[in-house]
């Protein structure tokens, strides 16, 4: 009885383990930020994570030989200056996502 049980929530276990990930990804999202969430990003947001850019290319710079020996230079630079930075410069004001936003473009038939 006590092995049957836990089979079955093995099971159970199982396959929620492998359909949860793929309810995620059947969704697609597009922001549409309202303009309290573009304030707040204009005015805490993005002087903070421009704050971040700063202090970590002063902390990439700093531990550049540790890195260099470490052979992860690239990672490091990634991590502590692009991300803070590509979320400062690069994403639409209120959005969540790194990235800029898709641009619809409408052709004018001639007639």
């Amino acid at each position: 009885m006590r092995q049957s049980l836990l089979r079955w929530i093995s099971i159970v276990a199982a396959v929620m383990a492998l359909t949860l990930p793929t309810a995620g990804y059947s969704q697609t999202i597009e922001e549409k930020p309202s303009a309290l969430a573009m304030t707040g990003d204009a005015l805490f947001a993005r002087p903070v994570l421009f704050g971040m850019t700063v202090v970590g290319a002063a902390v990439y710079v700093v531990s550049l030989p540790f890195s260099a020996l470490g052979g992860n230079l690239q990672e490091a630079g990634e991590i502590l200056v692009m991300g803070p930075a590509k979320a400062t410069f690069v994403r639409c004001l209120g959005c969540t996502r790194v990235g800029k936003k898709e641009e619809v473009v409408v052709l004018e038939e001639e007639y």
